[in-house]
């Protein structure tokens, strides 16, 4: 019996200090803010879902809801093919790797209770250059797969265009799951 409790002791022990040498090292590799782990059944506020990514020189910003990184200023109109090239080949405070968003993202922005002309986004949001105007989505019109799918920040609505239409908005956006296949 006591050689069967030494012998135990000695594993809770070893597991003790195993644990301290890993919770030690964690506290040390951890660098900048902490952010909580994005969830699209959360709502928060805009003055803190928003953060503006000073580390990035301000051109980004990190939604705390959905855990993407948008464009701080949209710019540019284009067809939906220029659109995606434009996205591709762009970099945001020195990083590459944009894309533009899915329908679902694109309008994960919309605040419905901004009233006409908008653009419909919600209060105290810390975009700049965005537009009462229609934005592409990386979305294929499941209708027509000549026209792709984008979002009236005028009216808060979702809609489609032909892909060659070179009057439609670009916003660029990173991370989250990308294309959705349709």
């Amino acid at each position: 019996m006591r050689c069967r409790l030494v012998h135990t002791f000695g594993l809770i022990i070893l597991g003790m200090l195993a644990f301290a040498a890993g919770a030690a090292h964690a506290q040390t590799t951890s660098n900048g803010p902490y952010y909580a782990t994005p969830s699209w059944d959360q709502q928060l506020p805009a003055f803190t879902r928003f953060i503006v990514l000073s580390n990035w020189d301000s051109q980004a910003v990190l939604d705390r809801e959905t855990g993407l990184v948008w464009e701080q200023g949209p710019s540019g109109v284009d067809t939906w093919l220029g659109a995606q090239l434009d996205c591709a080949q762009k970099s945001v405070g020195n990083r590459l790797g944009w894309r533009l968003a899915t329908i679902q993202e694109l309008a994960s922005l919309i605040d419905p209770t901004i009233p006409f002309p908008g653009p419909k986004l919600p209060a105290g949001h810390p975009f700049s250059n965005v537009r009462s105007e229609n934005y592409w989505s990386a979305t294929t019109s499941a209708r027509n797969a000549s026209s792709a799918l984008l979002v009236l920040f005028d009216v808060g609505f979702v809609g489609s265009d032909s892909k060659t239409n070179a009057n439609i908005r670009i916003w660029c956006v990173r991370g989250g799951q990308g294309v959705d296949p349709q």
